[in-house]
């Protein structure tokens, strides 16, 4: 059995403006705050002496590595995110930053959401990917336009009910 898998696919480089600087705050935070407490809790943990019977300097040790890990990826994901701003030429029509209000045509029900980057999806919101199946399907749509949509579940039919923009 081999370990090797395909590369996954590239998310879309787009976000919102206040994804973009949630991010950004987030790298603040990571590089000012908690990196520089880590790293003197690790000297503290080191100077106790013998390192491999250590689980504080283990422990911080990992952490600073997830620290750095994610600063990482924050300053290269941040270099390459375009932020959208403002409404696009066609509010009548679901595009990025769209919040909208679909319904299911077999049992009825609804459910809002709203197109985000994928860096900034939160399920418990109705933010969803633009790069997600759901998302795919209902961009161009307009109200009271129905579409089909595979999702995990199996295929689902759903109709638009309402669209608008912040």
């Amino acid at each position: 059995m081999s370990r090797w898998r395909p590369p996954s696919e590239h998310s879309t480089a787009i976000i919102t403006r206040a994804g973009f600087e949630r991010l950004r705050a987030e790298l603040d935070e990571l590089w000012r705050l908690r990196r520089p407490e880590v790293v003197k809790a690790l000297a503290a943990a080191a100077a106790e002496g013998d390192r491999s019977e250590n689980a504080e300097y283990t422990y911080r040790k990992k952490q600073l590595g997830e620290i750095d890990r994610r600063v990482r990826y924050l300053s290269k994901r941040l270099e390459v995110l375009k932020v959208a701003e403002g409404r696009p030429s066609d509010p009548g029509a679901v595009f990025f930053g769209a919040r909208f209000e679909i319904e299911d045509t077999d049992s009825g029900e609804t459910a809002r959401y709203r197109i985000v980057g994928p860096d900034e999806t939160d399920a418990k919101a109705g933010d969803i990917s633009v790069d997600s199946p759901l998302a795919r399907a209902a961009l161009k749509k307009r109200v009271d336009d129905e579409f089909e949509v595979a999702l995990p579940a199996g295929p689902r039919r759903y109709a638009i009910l309402a669209i608008g923009y912040d």
